[in-house]
């Protein structure tokens, strides 16, 4: 059985040759595939190396995890197995079909920053504008 291994802080200017020579020195039948990204077709950071022998992999682990790669720290560990086969990735997945991981989640509540002013909150340049317009309809007197 094949055990996947995730190498994470590669950098941009990724060689598979060069990452290829580097496992070489650590044991035999390591496969990498770099994620490279769509447009530019750059590697994004990552990949995934797979490996037949689990001694070679622990190796591979205890040798480069850490390990200064041009000027990146490489992390290498185990990769977590696939949430779902169905094709959908987990973009897709919200079809609710597959509770059990959600559930085991911590519950976050996540802040988005913006430079945008909120709804509720006046425009600040126009406080003081809008502060004499409060005063005036206040103090008018109109029969109802």
């Amino acid at each position: 059985m094949s055990i996947r291994l995730y190498i994470g802080n590669l950098p941009q200017t990724l060689k598979n040759k060069e990452l290829e020579e580097l496992f070489g020195t650590v044991g035999k039948g390591i496969r990498f595939k770099a994620v490279l990204d769509r447009d530019t077709k750059a590697c994004r950071g990552f990949g995934f190396a797979n490996v037949e022998d689990e001694k070679v992999a622990n190796a591979l682990i205890e040798q480069l995890n850490g390990y200064d790669f041009k000027g990146n720290n490489l992390r290498v560990e185990r990769s977590e197995k696939k949430e779902s086969s169905n094709g959908a990735g987990r973009r897709n997945n919200s079809s609710g079909g597959n509770k059990s991981k959600a559930g085991n989640r911590k519950d976050v509540k996540k802040v988005v920053h913006s430079d945008a002013p909120m709804k509720e909150a006046p425009d600040p340049r126009w406080a003081g504008e809008l502060s004499k317009l409060k005063e005036l309809l206040a103090n008018q007197k109109t029969a109802v």
